[in-house]
């Protein structure tokens, strides 16, 4: 019998313990609560304690109900009524009756559940299916530089992205392998989920197609923002993008910063120099100039490129984590791989998030220049 049990509970909670069932559940409830809670009227938090939080119910309640169908929320209504009323008793004649309504309240939201759970089924089947999409899009692994050790990961906030990276060897019809350079790119995006992962896969295709044409990096980036501008519903889905080129043999980095946080450059001295550069996000605006920079790495230099989904992780008082604590971070990493940095740097957004929901997209990528043989 405590072997079913056991084998019972272990299929329930998929191996998880206690503390990771209730880490979970509080992230899932404080994420839950800034969904119903993010409409209600800020005007309201100088009105008096007693009023403010009885509207604050009545806001969640009707932002629950609005997030169902006209029908379901009938039902939701329905069953809590039943719910309410419990059981009643009345008399015909001299005969006495009672009927309980609980019953019937408890099978209309076990039906309102079932319905909900057979959307989330399909919808969860269809978005795992975009999240492979999405991981075949993106690189698996670094191409094979060798003065070069690169690394990269990305967490998305839902099943799929608005965060893009991208690193492969640009080489235009005509140019030698020798001269072939590393292009490199990080970008986010503006929204979350499903919007944002259409427009990144566009973003892709674009830079992949436009890259092989031998144009110099200002170029690029000049035919990305036209195409960005035609699909970007006016400048709504703008996206953030930081486009570098690395020689590899002379450590010449090139690069293009539209909007972006700007890539951290760590001398192995320990200094950390902020590479930034003028322009603005693509997509907002048809011939905005981007101004093209450039740095020269030396032997054990550390390149790190990221998404504000780093910076801007809040823990559960609502702070952030900072440029800043990011900074000192990537100025005290140890000498080690560039994997071993990633690694490092998302342990410590991990640490500071602790139980508190991740809701944005988080993605870094490293570069360690290890120089010429």
């Amino acid at each position: 019998m405590f072997n079913r049990i056991r084998d019972t509970w272990r299929r329930l909670s998929e191996g998880l313990t206690v503390q990771e069932l209730w880490t979970q559940f509080r992230k899932e409830t404080t994420a839950s609560y800034r969904l119903y809670t993010k409409e209600l009227d800020a005007r309201e938090q100088g009105e008096r304690k007693g009023r403010t939080w009885w509207r604050n119910v009545k806001a969640i309640t009707w932002s629950i109900l609005v997030k169902l169908s006209p029908t379901r929320r009938i039902i939701l209504v329905l069953a809590l009524v039943l719910t309410a009323l419990g059981r009643v008793e009345f008399a015909w004649g001299s005969a006495t009756f009672s009927f309980s309504f609980r019953g019937w309240g408890f099978l209309l939201i076990l039906l309102l559940l079932v319905l909900e759970l057979a959307d989330r089924v399909t919808m969860k089947r269809d978005m795992e299916i975009a999240r492979e999409i999405q991981r075949w899009l993106l690189p698996h692994q670094a191409p094979s530089v060798p003065e070069t050790d690169m690394a990269f990961a990305t967490h998305p906030a839902n099943t799929v992205a608005g965060d893009y990276f991208d690193v492969f060897l640009r080489q235009p019809d005509g140019i030698p392998q020798d001269r072939a350079r590393l292009l490199l790119a990080i970008a986010d995006v503006a929204g979350k989920s499903v919007p944002a992962a259409l427009l990144m896969a566009t973003l892709q295709s674009s830079l992949r197609t436009v890259a092989y044409e031998d144009v110099a990096l200002p170029e690029l980036v000049g035919r990305l923002n036209r195409y960005a501008c035609d699909h970007s519903l006016e400048g709504r889905r703008f996206t953030t993008a930081v486009i570098a080129e690395l020689d590899p043999k002379t450590g010449e980095l090139t690069y293009v910063n539209a909007g972006h946080n700007p890539p951290l450059l760590r001398r192995p001295g320990g200094s950390v120099t902020r590479l930034e550069a003028a322009g603005i996000p693509l997509g907002i605006q048809i011939g905005s100039p981007h101004e093209a920079r450039s740095v020269t790495l030396g032997r054990g230099d550390l390149l790190v490129m990221y998404t504000d989904g780093i910076v801007e992780a809040e823990n559960e008082q609502r702070q952030e984590y900072g440029e800043e604590r990011l900074e000192e971070l990537i100025r005290t990493l140890p000498a080690g791989s560039a994997s071993d940095a990633v690694d490092r740097i998302l342990a410590s957004v991990e640490r500071f998030i602790g139980t508190a929901p991740q809701t944005d997209d988080i993605t870094c990528f490293v570069v360690r220049y290890t120089g010429s043989s």
